[in-house]
């Protein structure tokens, strides 16, 4: 399993000082992917910042639209679930920058589709205003998925417009648990190091 030391962390540009990388490093000279995903040192934006770093573009991109669709199933606009499944296409080189542009623009626009009915909706139920974010939620996760945002919580953050601010983050810090997890257990399979 490939070793990263505090060198390759800090080439990586964190946002810690070097002495802050070495006190995560303890006394160990170098760490697995495994070893930094499953430390306590780390909350998990940090382990998945990490592991990001550690993977290649396909990867990334493909974590991505398995985080979007995790919450695709929050909207029925239908260019979201395409959205995903170009942005999947083009990390295999099977689909065109043109094509991947133009599935992002239709995320895009089914998300404003969603924030404008959720905005309409604003003085209505807040039960019609959530359901009208989660849509957006889930249409952001899709655009998010094919721009290969650096971290694929964006789907989690726009769970913003759907709840309340503590239900928010509450959400969102599962998510990034999640996918904390996720992460580990395709590096314990060896799929990524």
């Amino acid at each position: 399993m490939r070793r990263y030391t505090v060198a390759t962390v800090m080439g990586w540009g964190p946002c810690y000082n070097l002495a802050e990388v070495k006190e995560l490093f303890g006394r160990r000279r170098s760490a697995t992917l495994v070893d930094m995903l499953s430390s306590a040192k780390l909350d998990d934006s940090d382990a998945i910042w990490c592991a990001f770093r550690a993977m290649g573009a396909r990867q990334r991109r493909l974590f991505g639209c398995d985080c979007a669709e995790s919450v695709v199933h929050l909207t029925t606009d239908p260019r979201v679930a395409k959205c995903i499944a170009v942005a999947r296409l083009y990390a295999d080189g099977l689909a065109t920058d043109e094509e991947l542009r133009a599935a992002y623009a239709a995320a895009y626009a089914a998300a404003d589709a969603a924030y404008d009915a959720a905005y309409d909706a604003a003085y209505a139920p807040s039960a019609a205003h959530a359901a009208a974010s989660a849509a957006h939620a889930a249409a952001s996760a899709a655009h998010a998925a094919a721009s290969a945002a650096p971290s694929a919580a964006h789907a989690a953050s726009y769970a913003d417009h759907a709840a309340d601010a503590a239900d928010a983050a509450a959400t969102y810090d599962a998510e990034r648990e999640t996918q904390r997890h996720a992460l580990l257990a395709l590096a314990l399979a060896g799929e990524i190091q």
